[in-house]
Formats: C-alpha cells, structure tokens, sequence
C-alpha cells in the first residue's frame, strides 16, 4: 500500500499528505490519495505519501513518534518543511462516536473532530507535533472518513483533499472551505481558540 508522489509547480509553499500512518488505515486512505493529480495543485509543492501497514499506535501518543513509521512521519515533515500538512486517516465505523464525542477533550486530551458530511471528519493534528514542528499560521489537518468508505464518503474525502491541495495559504484555504462548510469552520476556529489558545491550528 505505500505510495509516494510529489507534483511540483515551481514557486509557492510546501503542501505534505501522509496517510495510513498506523494500522492498515493505508488500504484505505490510499484509494482518496491516489485520485490527486498535477492538476488539482496550482502553484508550489505537495508532496504525498501512504505508509505501509504497521502496528497500530495513536498519534496522540507520544510514544508513536519513537516508532518507525512515527520517525518516518517526522522525518518528511522535517525535510518537506510543509506550510499544510494533511493526516489522511480512516476509522472503525464502531469509532465514530467517540471521535465526534464533547468528552473527547477530558478523556484524550484533544477536542472532538467534526463531522463535514457522510462520515469525513476534520480536527487538528495531533498537539505532539502541532506546537512543536509548526508555525502559528501553518495548517496541520486530521482528515478522516470510514476506512472501507462508501462512494460518498470517498468522493467527500478527495474533495477536501484538492481544497487542500489548492490552497495557497491559511486565509485561502479558510476561504475556500466557509463557501462549503461555513458552520463546521467557525466550529474548528472556536475549538483551536479553546484549545490551544494564542496558537490556532485552523
């Protein structure tokens, strides 16, 4: 399931993609990578990677990045130096309730994800690498859709991923996703307040 693939159109920022970084969540979220294409970036880079299968270890954890495909994540984001970066994930239908859940915050740590349409959530990235490897205006996604998706869910998934993937900056990408999802992206902007106060992830 590993994939690699970089589109370069010379001049702009740095846009990096991993998915299946735990588990063998890249069975799926291969399938939404691989439908991004030289058209679907603009201007700069983007840089797209699906990891091979390995044990599962949740990235709020910060135990993960001391494993390998963990290092590996490090790694790219280090030598990529990405001005977006995209965790493409995919869960356990079983799961979606206490992704979405208010308590997510107290019982993990983190602020619930939220829901855009058909099953594809959005959040932040994870806290252990959001505050340390990133700028303030930088934008670091959790994307995440049911892993074996529907045709629907798939179609939603890939449709944020070229929103992503088009957009130049925080303020285009914000932009772009209000026209879409106005409520969900005041939601997010009103979770990075809470939670992270002077250092909004979205």
């Amino acid at each position: 399931m590993a994939y690699f693939k970089i589109i370069n159109k010379g001049k702009g920022i740095n846009r990096l993609f991993i998915g299946g970084v735990h588990g063998k969540e890249g069975l799926s979220t291969i399938k939404a990578l691989q439908e991004i294409q030289e058209d679907d970036v603009d201007e700069g880079k983007l840089t797209i990677h699906n990891c091979d299968e390995s044990p599962y270890l949740s990235t709020l954890n910060p135990l993960y990045y001391k494993s390998e495909v963990g290092k590996e994540v490090l790694y790219l984001i280090n030598y990529y130096q990405p001005q977006i970066y995209v965790e493409a994930h995919c869960y356990k239908k079983e799961s979606y309730p206490k992704l979405i859940a208010p308590g997510r915050r107290t019982e993990e740590g983190v602020p619930p994800l939220i829901e855009l349409e058909k099953g594809v959530l959005i959040g932040s990235a994870s806290p252990n690498i959001r505050t340390t490897l990133f700028k303030k205006d930088d934008v670091c996604i959790t994307l995440e859709m049911p892993c074996n998706p529907s045709y629907d869910s798939l179609d939603v998934y890939v449709k944020v991923l070229r929103i992503l993937a088009a957009s130049r900056n925080r303020g285009d990408l914000e932009k772009r996703m209000k026209e879409i999802y106005p409520v969900q992206v005041e939601t997010a902007r009103r979770y990075a307040r809470e939670f992270f106060g002077d250092y909004p992830p979205f």
